[in-house]
């Protein structure tokens, strides 16, 4: 099993996105992925999920909605215990070079410091944790360069 830190930075090429920060939370069962005006809209007749990712002031923000067709809607017990409703996409998570699909639950983390939450859904059988240690997959990835 690979080594991760308490914090990291991971790359959604499917997305656009890369080197964006993560916490990594074993006490989270699932991933989350900071996003707002999340609305579904009629494309083609089909139901499309349009959302953006981060806020404006973050420097990898674009004011672009996404698009998705394959989504799903589900409840999740949010951080406080409170269940809530979400729409969840599933995509691709780089991180120490490897590929995984993953699924990432939409919420709003504009009070949270971090964009993206990595829960025990996706650490479970590949990583151990160690809360001494930051960024070693980004690390990593830079060193190679």
């Amino acid at each position: 099993m690979t080594t991760v830190g308490r914090k990291d930075k991971i790359d959604l090429p499917e997305l656009g996105f890369f080197d964006i920060d993560a916490k990594v939370d074993t006490g989270a069962y699932g991933c989350a992925l900071h996003c707002h005006h999340v609305e579904i809209i009629e494309q083609g007749g089909q139901s499309v999920l349009s959302f953006k990712v981060l806020d404006p002031s973050h420097p990898e923000y674009d004011d672009k909605p996404l698009l998705v067709r394959n989504f799903s809607d589900k409840v999740v017990k949010s951080s406080t215990g409170q269940a809530e409703h979400r729409y969840a996409i599933t995509t691709e998570v780089v991180i120490f070079d490897t590929k995984r699909t993953v699924e990432f639950s939409l919420t709003d983390r504009q009070e949270m410091k971090y964009p993206v939450l990595l829960g025990r859904k996706f650490l479970a059988k590949h990583f151990l944790v160690d809360v001494r240690k930051v960024n070693l997959s980004y690390k990593l990835k830079t060193s190679n360069l």
